[in-house]
């Protein structure tokens, strides 16, 4: 698989935004014109030890000259959260993977709603700039635990007005509570739906619109909804080089192959990123993942490696 060649970048600013949120704002590091991108767009960031982290960008794609990202930090993460809120300092430089775009906005609709969950506003910060310039009306209904802990409360309310609504809804009050169903069942037809955010709160999204368009629905989750494939007991096959490698039990199909120093790309580990989409040329996949379609799922021509693994004894990758 063919990965765009990384570009350059220099961290300009820090800034909290948030109790344990914090943003960071990239610049070219070579003074060159950095990629442009579309709202609802990510990042995957080159971290030390290996480490390769998405993270959405916040800003209007018209603010072109920069990317600027906001990083929860995860006590109980794989340690990317954590290296980003200790180390990093203004001047560093920093490699990431061009800006692509799994969470796409459809510009054009009439209605817009959206529903965010803690760190899940960063990718919606940027659509809701981007229908901002273009004049078009939007609803946001934002929970997270406290006030201090929401990221960007000032922003949106000066955002606020002229066809464009928030709703904050905090865990901290017994009495706010985000009823997902009611928003979903009181949105005009037509309306193009958005949610990001915990595990829970996309189950119940998608449970409420069940009965919308498919193409009004649009969700980007943190981590897969099903388990990574562990049970090993089958063999990976990497067609170029004819190398056979017997994954194990407890291990995933990237794990084998990290552990016999294949290099492979790589960002999320969770299913949900698509950076280690990998052809299969032959053998059953088991589909773990929440990225590839069910009609490509069924198709079994690609593999997410990170958390998916094999329903037959052998798997043939294009690696």
């Amino acid at each position: 698989m063919n990965m765009p060649a990384p570009i350059d970048l220099r961290l300009r600013q820090i800034r909290l935004e948030a109790e344990g949120i914090a943003s960071y704002e990239f610049v070219s590091a070579n003074d060159c014109a950095l990629p442009a991108f579309t709202a609802g767009a990510h990042i995957d960031l080159h971290l030390p030890h290996g480490m390769v982290r998405s993270y959405s960008l916040v800003n209007a794609p018209s603010d072109g000259g920069r990317y600027v990202v906001a990083v929860q930090r995860d006590a109980e993460g794989q340690g990317g959260s954590a290296w980003m809120h200790a180390t990093p300092r203004v001047g560093d430089r920093l490699r990431a993977t061009p800006p692509s775009n799994d969470f796409a906005l459809m510009e054009d609709a009439a209605h817009s709603v959206f529903i965010a969950g803690g760190i899940g506003i960063t990718p919606i910060m940027s659509m809701l700039r981007r229908l901002r310039e273009l004049g078009r009306p939007w609803r946001l209904h934002y929970a997270s635990r406290s006030p201090r802990e929401t990221a960007y409360a000032d922003a949106l309310r000066a955002m606020a007005g002229d066809g464009r609504e928030v709703d904050f809804c905090f865990g901290s009050s017994r009495t706010d509570r985000l009823d997902i169903a009611a928003i979903v069942r009181e949105a005009p037809q037509g309306t193009h739906l958005y949610c990001c955010g915990p595990a829970r709160m996309i189950d119940a999204f998608l449970a409420a619109c069940g009965s919308r368009p498919a193409a009004t629905v649009h969700f980007e989750r943190f981590a897969a909804a099903s388990e990574a494939a562990t049970e090993g007991g089958y063999d990976v096959v990497l067609e170029r080089s004819g190398q056979r490698l017997a994954v194990a039990p407890g291990k995933t199909i990237l794990d084998t192959l990290l552990d016999h120093a294949v290099d492979v790309p790589y960002a999320c580990t969770a299913g949900v990123c698509g950076t280690c989409r990998t052809k299969v040329i032959a053998g059953e996949p088991d589909h773990r993942d929440d990225f590839l379609s069910a009609e490509e799922k069924q198709a079994n021509d690609s593999i997410m490696i990170c958390c998916s693994g094999a329903r037959s004894k052998t798997l043939v990758l294009d690696l």
